[in-house]
């Protein structure tokens, strides 16, 4: 059974940085695109950040490209997310997300890309 594991939320203020860690076990990581998304309060989930079985292409929404960086270790079947710049607007529950297998034709920033779902951890960015 596949569990993802998140880690590394919490309170800081706008323009602080944060690295969210995505834990993967019970499954063969090396051979599963991965992705972060994110659930504001009273607001939808959303895409963030996604990255491809091999690591070499990464995507990013609009709204955190040129702050935010995805990355993984196959050494360690985890997933990383590299948060800098933080606003405001950052704050919501992040998820990790894992697809069993690479992006098809591309698609990579719906949720139902996504075969397994971490618990989340929190986000809040305060002005």
């Amino acid at each position: 059974q596949v569990q993802l594991v998140e880690s590394g939320g919490g309170l800081v203020q706008a323009g602080d940085s944060l690295r969210l860690s995505c834990v993967a076990s019970g499954s063969t990581f090396e051979n599963a695109a991965m992705g972060w998304f994110r659930q504001p309060p009273g607001n939808e989930r959303e895409f963030v950040s996604a990255i491809t079985v091999s690591g070499r292409n990464t995507f990013y929404a609009d709204s955190v490209r040129g702050r935010f960086t995805i990355s993984r270790d196959n050494a360690k079947n985890t997933v990383y997310l590299e948060m800098m710049r933080l606003k405001p607007e950052d704050t919501a529950v992040y998820y990790c997300a894992q697809r069993a297998g690479v992006f098809y034709s591309g698609y990579y920033s719906r949720p139902r890309d996504y075969h397994y779902w971490g618990q989340g951890t929190q986000v809040t960015v305060s002005s």
